[in-house]
């Protein structure tokens, strides 16, 4: 005797319910006596890590260079992190210290902020001529008692 039931379910955690968008029942594929081909659309989130944290000192990648590359390369194979015999745990960590250590020695470390401009980036020695003729233009009209 063959059942006549159907069980289509699919298993969600409350706070997901609102993922699920147009959910059907394919009752035409037999997959087993007692079970249809269940079809949803299911949106999904994804939360983008933070890359740094505001004010945290960075290691200056940038200012890497083919001079940069073989100092860094230099200063990495006389501090001789490579060639210990111990755990390879204990090892990775000493390896990844000597090579932050030197990347930062080499490179340089900012200072916490970000890069951008502070809002003098825009005066230079062209604005700060046409800032000076302008006070000296002022300074004459407010001398100048005509009315022209």
């Amino acid at each position: 005797m063959v059942a006549n039931t159907q069980i289509d379910y699919l298993l969600l955690k409350r706070c997901d319910k609102g993922l699920c968008k147009d959910c059907k029942v394919i009752p035409s594929e037999n997959l087993a006596t007692q079970h249809r081909l269940l079809v949803m659309d299911v949106g999904t989130l994804i939360k983008r890590k933070k890359r740094f944290i505001q004010g945290q000192p960075r290691i200056k990648s940038g200012v890497l260079t083919k001079d940069n590359m073989q100092e860094l390369e230099g200063q990495l194979t006389a501090m001789g992190a490579w060639k210990s015999g111990r755990d390879a745990s204990v090892m990775w960590t000493a390896m990844t210290d000597y090579i932050r250590e030197a990347v930062r020695e080499v490179l340089g470390v900012s200072k916490g902020y970000s890069g951008g401009h502070r809002g003098d980036w825009w005066w230079n020695d062209l604005v700060q001529g046409n800032v000076e003729a302008n006070k000296v233009a002022y300074l004459k009209l407010m001398e100048s008692t005509d009315e022209g």
